[in-house]
């Protein structure tokens, strides 16, 4: 099938640098797309190019509306729209108005990212899990600051276990407040991508927004609040227990972690290990899983993911393999083992009238 649909203004805007918004919708709804002197011409499947057409509908839709994209927001919205077959780029860009930060919007740049964002609108407490660079802390601070500036809560607490990451730093000097932002920085890091950092400063010292160690968090009810905890699967099971149980009326906790990357001396007492376990069929909460699909860091990030993937997989084929050749080998060597101790208390038993005749 075949379809011409006029030029809208700006039209270079959706095709994005060298064409690569056009390549994602190609390659993604199976269409072929050509720029002609007074018309765009689609090719392919009738509901592929319905789909194709409805793109070049909306986008003229939100560009008379003023809408501007911004920061590679239209690329990532392509990728999820050729990924979920009932998204739409004017639902996708409406979504990213009512999550507004004041200069930038929280625009999800993968199917399960825009799962995430939506569990953490739907539910009150969110399980994040998956490997680094998935977004799952930047997200999880942007829905809170959106929440804040909308007022729908009163503050954001920030947790984060103070575990290190494979060495030991020693006794950091200053204050206690000097000893854990080590340990805290990524989190500052994106309060200050998000605000402007006179805002962060105020919200930090009038306590809007604090950020502190897990251990901080026993005995509080937080009510009217957003709460996070960072790196959960360096958490204690005692740890989870007490964070998970802090939620008071009014709040929504989201709980991220990477199960790849535990820290603790002994990585079977993970309290997120034991929360997705125990928790998982709690109604209420949802569990959101990301994999290396959703890395929006460096390209490279998703091959060393993979390949580190790789590597635990054919790691845990060889112990699989070496694990039935020993039960093999004691299945056929049973026998002869079973007839050593004879044999050896035969020999003691001559060697003793010689040793006795020897004395």
């Amino acid at each position: 099938m075949k379809k011409s649909i006029g030029i809208s203004p700006n039209i270079e805007t959706l095709f994005g640098t060298r064409d690569e918004n056009m390549r994602v919708l190609e390659d993604g709804l199976n269409v072929t797309i050509d720029l002609r002197s007074n018309a765009v011409e689609l090719e392919g499947a009738a509901r592929d190019v319905a789909r194709a057409e409805q793109v070049f509908a909306d986008y003229e839709s939100l560009q008379r509306s003023g809408y501007a994209f911004n920061n590679g927001d239209l690329n990532s919205m392509l990728r999820v729209l050729v990924a979920d077959p009932t998204a739409t780029l004017r639902g996708l860009a409406d979504a990213g108005r009512q999550r507004s930060l004041g200069r930038r919007m929280v625009q999800p740049k993968s199917v399960n990212q825009r799962r995430y964002v939506e569990a953490i609108e739907k539910h009150d407490m969110v399980f994040g899990i998956g490997p680094a660079g998935t977004g799952k802390t930047y997200l999880a601070v942007a829905m809170a600051i959106s929440a804040l500036l909308a007022k729908r809560v009163n503050r954001i607490i920030l947790a984060r276990p103070a575990v290190e990451a494979g060495e030991r730093l020693g006794f950091l000097p200053g204050t206690l407040q000097d000893k854990i932002d080590p340990y805290l920085r990524p989190l500052y890091d994106a309060l200050y991508d998000m605000l402007d950092p006179e805002k962060v400063d105020r919200y930090l010292e009038k306590n809007v927004i604090e950020i502190a160690p897990i251990a901080f968090m026993r005995g509080r009810t937080l009510n009217d609040s957003f709460v996070i905890l960072d790196e959960a699967q360096n958490t204690t099971s005692e740890q989870m227990k007490m964070f998970v149980t802090r939620l008071g009326f009014n709040s929504k906790a989201v709980i991220t972690g990477d199960v790849t990357q535990i820290d603790l001396p002994n990585a079977r007492r993970s309290g997120l290990l034991e929360a997705i376990d125990i928790l998982q069929r709690v109604e209420g909460l949802m569990f959101v899983h990301f994999d290396e699909a959703d890395v929006v860091r460096h390209h490279l990030v998703q091959r060393i993911i993979r390949a580190y993937d790789e590597h635990k997989t054919h790691i845990a084929e060889q112990q699989m393999l070496l694990l039935s050749g020993g039960r093999s080998a004691e299945a056929t060597g049973g026998g002869l083992r079973s007839t050593e101790p004879k044999n050896s208390e035969a020999k003691d038993l001559n060697s003793r009238p010689r040793e006795a005749a020897g004395e």
